[in-house]
């Protein structure tokens, strides 16, 4: 930059001043777009600490804002916190760029059971790094589902919520499904025996039908007010995010008025969803977004954002650096025996995303 061009006038007497304001102005830094709560709480000043590049943190509360940000493009972000269901379609678009894996020698620390798993979206793990992880399942409260069903109710079973008996029964206490089509009418393909991303017509109308028929006994679908709803005991099942739940337990706990929370995977099988780190195409620091993947792929720099977020990591050698009532969590952690019925979501054809979106439209209606 020439220090006497117009658009830099600097007098000779405070030429240093002016020095120390380009270093500050031209210092490294990485633009970051992550979910809210969803990094270890020193993580940003950890980062910056350590490497010398400033990160510029945002948060999101909604998939759908990230995605449109990136399919938009210039989004102003270098790294980005993404689903496993969104990324067949940002690869397509070219919304987010190939990983140099040269770049990331923490690699190695990562699962390879979630590696496997997140191939479904990411053919061959080339354009994303599986940062937190979690299911899709029931979230109750014990004690009301105890008073409405007896001590034999079917709380590791999607029976809680699809037998028109349970739920007609639970319905006085309250339940809520998460608005997610994308989520919910897989759930009940997959109950039904179907292919839960199952590119037929007719499966999506048995669906239907099935989702119609618990309608009446629904309460609310909503996306954010269920976490708050669990604690508090305003409402007794939800069909939610394995962290979401938890954080309703730790929250009940917490305020020591006797709400049980507790969270199952249904035996039958449930979503399994992935959060990822990837790299945006049109980034302007992609050496610093590579720093900041590498960085979280530390095991003891994980390990603090699944405490905060009580969401499991896929960092295989941060569970023991996990606090000891997390790591234990068979809901958070499930075997092996559970990990194999767990199903990843994909991306369906534009003419069944369209069937789709009209069924959650009659069965958010009722009609």
């Amino acid at each position: 930059m020439n220090l006497y061009s117009p658009r830099f006038t600097c007098g000779f007497s405070a030429y240093l001043v002016c020095g120390l304001a380009m270093a500050a102005t031209e210092a490294p830094k990485v633009q970051v777009y992550n979910w809210y709560d969803y990094i270890g709480p020193t993580t940003p000043a950890d980062f910056q600490r350590d490497t010398g590049i400033q990160p510029v943190y945002d948060t999101y509360d909604s998939g759908e804002v990230l995605e449109a940000k990136l399919l938009t493009g210039r989004s102003g972000y270098d790294v980005v916190v993404a689903s496993n269901f969104i990324l067949p379609g940002l690869i397509k678009a070219g919304a987010i760029q190939k990983l140099d894996r040269s770049q990331l020698p923490n690699l190695p620390h990562l699962d390879p059971v979630l590696l496997e798993k997140l191939r479904a979206n990411d053919p061959d793990n080339l354009y994303a790094v599986p940062y937190l992880w979690g299911t899709d399942g029931l979230g109750y409260n014990v004690d009301k589902v105890k008073a409405a069903l007896g001590n034999d109710a079917p709380v590791n079973s999607w029976d809680l919520l699809f037998k028109e008996d349970n739920i007609a029964k639970l319905s006085d206490c309250g339940v809520a499904l998460l608005d997610a089509p994308a989520e919910i009418i897989p759930i009940a393909l997959h109950y039904l025996g179907l292919p839960p991303n199952s590119s037929n017509p007719a499966d999506y109308k048995q669906a239907e039908a099935l989702l119609l028929k618990v309608r009446p006994y629904i309460r609310y679908f909503d996306s954010s007010k269920i976490q708050a709803d669990l604690s508090n005991g305003d409402i007794c099942l939800a069909v939610a995010w394995s962290g979401t739940v938890l954080s309703a337990q730790q929250a009940a706990r917490d305020a020591g008025k006797g709400v049980h929370v507790e969270y199952s995977i249904p035996a039958e099988g449930a979503p399994l969803w992935i959060d990822n780190l990837v790299q945006v195409k049109d980034s302007q620091h992609p050496a610093q977004g590579l720093s900041f993947i590498n960085y979280m792929l530390r095991p003891e720099v994980i390990a603090p954002a699944t405490d905060l977020a009580m969401t499991a990591n896929a960092n295989k050698d941060a569970t023991t650096l996990v606090s000891a009532d997390v790591r234990n969590s068979q809901d958070l952690y499930p075997s092996a025996e559970t990990m194999a019925t767990l199903f990843i979501l994909q991306p369906q054809p534009h003419a069944i995303e369209r069937i789709r979106t009209r069924a959650w439209s009659k069965i958010k209606n009722g009609r």
